[in-house]
Parts: structure tokens; sequence; C-alpha cells
């Protein structure tokens, strides 16, 4: 019994049973440990040590909530409020809601997709952006899910498809790993290869947006965690300094690539522009802090669930094993590596750190079952990326609900990574599966 699977099935099989995904983390290492003949003390021990790995992470979660929080105490959630239903109007017409929610649909499509290639910021945007549009949201009763859709395809198709800013590093990863494996490749051919599994996350994307959450969904108008209920008071002079700083964070973001030295820059210029006083900032921080808090030890758990994992050795006879069935079927093969990279990346939570993994064993599997090189591209970069959209501990999930959720009404397992996995990683596997066999 491979102690990796038995993980990543414990650890999702608990969060879609409502466990708490951190204790189901929790258990799902602990199992796998066991049973991948690490021991109980070994298990814990390797589990403690891997909590770190995404402390800095955590942290910029922290902050960036801080700052959220911050925002929207200086009034411009209630400035952007009043210009929607102005735009809306409060006739509850019907077409210009429609055009209302197809615009912000298409600017969060826009604003994600930069934060992958153009502006590389990554998920640092959410926290900002998301919370203070919520009561937009409300107003025209858009379902969160859909939004959760358009913000996880945003942090995944760009670098899978494009060779700029992260999708530049995932392209080299996947080079450097087939040149290292026997396979020396040219990254032009990357995009060529990626192309097909990119229109299934575009498939997955327009299903969701015009099928499956086009339905109105009514959520409470309730206030952000750590922000007061009441209106909130402001001027003009405290619009223009909410809107420099989270500038200034996008800047500082993108030239120093921390986003806590990020969150910190903007907070500095609340203070320094008197919209957020010195008095309240320990409990801005406090609350922003709170907001955050889930989304932060979740990370910690999972970069403890993914260290367990790579331990026991398991990824690498899990590969073998699927090596010893697939045979000569092109077909089967195909399957199964992919079923593999969904295992892995559900279970690591990160594309980048699985493409090291199973290009190892890929490369030489693929050759051997005269695969092209552009197949054996396409197979390793979604199996790859396959459970980066949909796995609880995956920044391409955990980023929505970072920002949905921040009033409280965004539950993290069926409201994103549910939504995201049946639209993304069925089409994801389906169009790599068809890649495979084309190229």
């Amino acid at each position: 019994m491979n102690a990796v699977l038995i993980a990543v099935i414990v650890m999702l099989v608990l969060s879609l049973a409502r466990v708490h995904v951190v204790i189901a983390l929790a258990l799902g290492a602990l199992i796998g440990g066991l049973l991948g003949g690490l021991g109980f003390e070994q298990t814990v021990s390797v589990f403690s040590d891997g909590l770190g790995g995404s402390a800095p992470v955590a942290l910029s979660y922290a902050l960036l909530g801080a700052f959220a929080v911050a925002i929207a105490r200086t009034g411009l959630p209630e400035v952007m409020v009043s210009a929607v239903i102005k735009l809306v109007g409060k006739s509850q017409d019907s077409r210009r809601q429609a055009l209302s929610k197809a615009l912000i649909f298409f600017l969060l499509v826009i604003v994600s997709c930069f934060s992958q290639n153009v502006v590389p910021i990554h998920i640092a945007f959410i926290p900002i952006l998301i919370p203070p549009i919520l009561k937009i949201l409300n107003e025209l009763k858009v379902d969160r899910r859909a939004i959760a859709t358009i913000l996880t395809f945003g942090l995944t198709a760009p670098y899978i498809f494009l060779p700029y800013g992260f999708g530049a590093m995932f392209h080299e990863i996947i080079a450097e790993n087939m040149n290292e494996n026997g396979l020396p490749i040219q990254l032009a051919d990357i995009p060529t290869a990626m192309a097909i599994p990119t229109a299934g996350l575009v498939v997955g994307l327009l299903i969701a947006i015009f099928l499956t959450y086009r339905k109105r969904r009514t959520y409470e108008n309730r206030a952000l965690i750590g922000v007061k209920q009441e209106k909130q008071d402001y001027t003009r002079a405290s619009i223009i300094v909410a809107v420099i700083a989270i500038l200034l964070t996008l800047v500082v973001q993108t030239i120093s690539d921390s986003m806590i030295i990020a969150a910190l820059a903007g907070i500095i210029v609340l203070l320094a522009g008197g919209t957020l006083k010195w008095k309240e900032a320990d409990g801005v921080v406090t609350d922003g802090m709170r907001m955050m808090a889930f989304i932060s030890f979740v990370m910690l758990a999972a970069s403890g669930f993914a260290a367990v994992i790579r331990e026991t050795g398991h990824v690498d006879l899990l590969v073998d094993q699927v090596a010893n069935i697939v045979g000569d079927s092109q077909a089967a093969a195909a399957f199964l590596m992919l079923v593999v990279g969904l295992f892995v990346t559900m279970g690591i939570g990160s594309s980048f750190a699985t493409i090291p993994i199973i290009a190892t064993l890929f490369v030489p599997l693929g050759m051997a079952a005269g695969f092209s090189p552009l197949a054996i591209i396409a197979l390793i970069g979604t199996a790859g990326a396959l459970g980066d959209a949909g796995a609880p501990a995956s920044d391409s999930t955990l980023g929505p609900t970072a920002g949905l959720n921040a009033d409280g009404q965004h539950n993290h397992i069926w409201d994103t990574c549910v939504p995201t996995f049946i639209h993304f990683n069925i089409t994801l596997f389906l169009f790599g599966w068809f890649a495979a066999m084309v190229l």
C-alpha cells in the first residue's frame, strides 16, 4: 500500500467531511508517515521540522491581512460600493447588473493573470483587492464560487502557458529537469506543448462562469473580520492615501519579491498619511492577523504534510509502480502518469515542487512508451499543475479563500477547493491526456 496515496486520500476525505483542514493535514501526515515506515516519533519530528517551510508566507499573509483591515478603515470600500451602486442603479435593472458583473469578472481575470506574468506579485493582491469589493459582489448577488474559479484560473493558467514572470520559472524547472534526465529540450517548445492543457483550463473557467455559477446567490452584508459594522468615516485625503498605499505595496512587492516588506510599506504609508492612527495600529494588526490566521495555519500544516510524504520515499515508489503497470500502452501510461501527478501535487500543494520529483521517472517512462518530446513536456507540465487547483494546501486555493472569506461567509473546502477541482483538474486532466496522444 502506497503511503502517499493513503495520506492524500485521508486528508481529502477528512477535509470533505468538514474536519478542519489543519487537523486533516496533521492526521494524513501521521498515517502516511506510519505506513511509510517512519515510525511515530520520526513522523512527528519530520512534520514539526517541515512546519518552518511556509513560515515566511504565513507571516506575509498575516501582515497583508493587517493591511487589508487598515484599508477597510480608510473608507475606500464605501467609495467603491457607492460607485458601483450608481453604475448598477437602484432600479435593479438586470441589464446594468449583468454588465457590471461582466466588468468585474473581466477585471479580476486580467488582474489575477497579470499577477503571474506581467507584475509577478502572485497572491499578494488578493487580501488587498477582494475584501473591499465583497459588498459590491453582495449587491450584485454574485456567487463567490465563480470568483474563486476566476482567481484560481488567473493564478494557474498563465504560468503554465506563458514564459514570463512565474511562467519563466515554471518552464525553466521543466526544461532543466528534463535535460538532467536525458531528454534535452528547448524552452520555446514548452508553450507549444502546454497550449492544449491550458485550453482545458479556459474551458473549465467558461463552464463555471456561464453555467455552474451563473445564478444569483445571496450573502449577508457583514463587516470584515476586525472591522466594525458601522459606516467608516472618510475624507478625500484618506482615499488618496489608501490608493497610494495600495499602489506602493504592489510596487514594493515587485521590486523586493517580499510580501512581508510590501505589507509593511503599505502600513507605514497609512500611518504616515494619518489615515491609520498610531494608537489604533496595534489593534489593526491583531485584527488582520486574526482574519488571516486560518490561511497561515493551513500553510504551516501543509509544509509539514509535504515534508512527511517526501521523507517516506513513497513518491518514487508510486512512479515505479506506475511504470510496472502500464506496459506498452501509451493511453494507459499517459492516464496513470497524470494520476500520479494529481496525487503528488494534491499532497505537496505546489506544482513547482512537484516537477523535479516526477520528471526523474516520467522522462525515461515516457521515452520507453514512445512518446514524443512535446508529449512528454505536456505530461510533465500537466502532471505538475494537476492538483494545484483544488488542493486544500495550495496557494491557488488558499489565496482566493483569504479574500472571499474576509467576512466569514466562504468555506475553503466547499466554496473554493471543490469548485476549482471540478472545473479545472478534470478539464486539465482530459486535455493533458489528449495532448499526450496527439503531440
